[in-house]
């Protein structure tokens, strides 16, 4: 179970990293200050929940419980409209994009709410 959410965790983190230096290296000089911080924004919270897959796949090869499952589509979720929806904000100025990015954010709440149930219900030696 832990396997594939470390490999997307993996996969995600990977693809943060390419964003990032996108944003940084090809996209620095294009876009105005305010869509370069939001791009660099989807970036940041790709990467944080990108690392919250990665210790998903680790806790959930440690504890099984279905929550780990749970909590990692919500991350993953939550990385593609979340950080989706900030990317293409800042590439396309398109404003109400914006509106999107909320249900994002819910996402990962909820995964952070599975992780916490998940770990406080967990027991020793499973």
């Amino acid at each position: 179970m832990g396997n594939r959410w470390l490999a997307i965790g993996a996969i995600f983190a990977g693809l943060g990293v390419a964003a990032g230096a996108f944003g940084t290296h090809a996209l620095g000089d294009r876009l105005p200050p305010d869509l370069l911080e939001v791009f660099q924004t989807g970036t940041h919270y790709h990467l944080i929940h990108a690392l919250a897959l990665v210790a998903v796949g680790l806790a959930a090869d440690l504890r099984p419980d279905r929550l780990w499952d749970v909590a990692g589509w919500l991350f993953s979720l939550g990385i593609l409209i979340f950080g989706g929806s900030l990317y293409a904000l800042a590439l396309s100025g398109v404003r109400w994009l914006g509106a999107i990015t909320p249900v994002g954010g819910v996402c990962f709440l909820a995964g952070w709410a599975a992780v916490a149930v998940a770990a406080l219900r967990s027991r020793p030696g499973i």
